[in-house]
């Protein structure tokens, strides 16, 4: 039996195929957003294991609620935001949060050149990986994601000065892992 697909569907009808467990909707769904939301799964991630761990329970979840997506709206939103979601679900799961005092905390300021527009992306997101998940996540939060402290205190159920704490030391731990990757090419 010989299939004909069409080359092009208008939203409706592909959304509509996604909700039928159609599973050339949901293959050409999952290959035309991998890239993406695999780079956002890293973000969060200790490994491409875990990466990959986030990024299908993702998936799983965009196929079980597709027909919640509002027709007309951003669909690659609608999954980076279930994708962002599941990261930190997967945060929630694998540590328990430890309520840091924020006395230890302080600022980080510097006039040095920037330096991280001379690494390659593979080096910062490694940089980023060697930060603990809580901090690795308040960190894609706050400066990659946009999410302000109150959104992150309410997302992680912690306060809102533990998240400034964490996004300090997540920022100085990140420059002196690359300060001292730099060093040791050098």
């Amino acid at each position: 039996m010989d299939i004909v697909l069409q080359q092009y569907f208008d939203e409706t009808t592909f959304i509509a195929a996604c909700i039928n467990n159609e599973r050339w909707a949901q293959k050409k769904l999952y290959e035309d957003n991998y890239s993406t939301m695999m780079g956002i799964a890293l973000r969060y991630a200790n490994c491409n294991d875990d990466a990959l761990d986030i990024l299908h329970e993702g998936f799983i979840k965009v196929f079980k609620h597709i027909h919640k997506y509002t027709i007309g709206t951003s669909l690659n939103s609608w999954i980076k935001r279930i994708i962002v979601n599941t990261a930190i679900d997967f945060y929630r799961k694998e540590i328990r949060r430890k309520e840091e005092d924020l006395e230890t905390a302080y600022y980080i300021s510097s006039d040095e050149p920037d330096a991280i527009s001379q690494l390659s992306s593979e080096e910062i997101l490694k940089a980023l990986q060697q930060l603990s998940l809580s901090y690795r996540s308040v960190f894609n939060l706050y400066v990659i994601e946009g999410y302000s402290h109150k959104e992150i205190a309410d997302i992680m159920h912690v306060t809102e000065s533990t998240c400034r704490s964490n996004l300090v030391k997540a920022r100085t731990k990140l420059k002196n892992i690359l300060l001292s990757d730099d060093e040791n090419i050098r």
